[in-house]
């Protein structure tokens, strides 16, 4: 592990895009945080990762949130980003939807952010700023069919993401989005194995090259697709 840097909380750090961040962040020197639902999981991470902090948790829940960023600052001394990763997807036609199918899409994926974002700011301002890296995906530009409530929370969440960036850069927060096109993770439903797609340690290192831009720079949107598709742009 390379020398200690920073302290950085991921969300749905137990499997897919989070658990391969929290790896390369911490084999580069951050120390790092692992809030998700999968306690046995996260455990079994936090137990691989020396030093890493488990904070079980569900980015819907407020108290959840306020637990974890007190643990980083009593844990760590500070909290100095928050990768607001943990996502949910349901795909299905927009008249076969239920309400709770959506409210359970748009309450993970863009009201947690927004809590992650109301928490993380106290304490990122406590220390004098720090970087907000918010994973969204290419379904936030692109519709597409099936992916009615999954489009609106990824949509919501460049809109959030925007006026939070222009809200927080003269505090010296950075607040950048990464969005990724097709991840093998096996996420809601897809077979996981598609050689074609991208890898979660690709947008791991997306999130890396974002957290170590040089303090008076933000790059503020990261596009990451497939190489080679199947068919079509994605």
């Amino acid at each position: 592990m390379e020398g200690m840097k920073g302290a950085v909380l991921i969300t749905g750090a137990s499997r897919g895009i989070g658990e391969a961040t929290a790896r390369l962040l911490h084999a580069k020197g951050y120390r790092v945080g692992l809030m998700a639902r999968d306690e046995k999981r996260l455990q079994a991470l936090a137990a691989e990762l020396e030093g890493a902090l488990p904070l079980p948790g569900d980015v819907r829940e407020e108290g959840d949130w306020a637990r974890a960023v007190a643990a980083m600052e009593e844990a760590f001394g500070e909290l100095s980003a928050l990768v607001n990763n943990a996502g949910v997807g349901v795909m299905k036609p927009v008249h076969e939807l239920t309400l709770e199918e959506w409210r359970l899409v748009l309450d993970t994926n863009l009201t947690g952010a927004f809590l992650g974002i109301r928490h993380a700011v106290p304490a990122l301002l406590r220390r004098g700023g720090g970087t907000i890296v918010n994973v969204g995906s290419l379904a936030g530009k692109n519709p597409f069919k099936g992916g009615a409530a999954y489009n609106a929370s990824k949509f919501g969440l460049l809109g959030l993401a925007g006026a939070a960036m222009l809200d927080l850069r003269e505090a010296n927060i950075r607040v950048v989005n990464v969005l990724p096109g097709s991840v093998d993770t096996g996420f809601a439903g897809n077979v996981p194995g598609q050689a074609w797609k991208l890898r979660p340690e690709d947008v791991a290192q997306a999130v890396l090259f974002a957290l170590e831009m040089p303090g008076h720079a933000m790059v503020s949107e990261i596009e990451l697709r497939p190489t080679r598709p199947p068919s079509g742009p994605r």
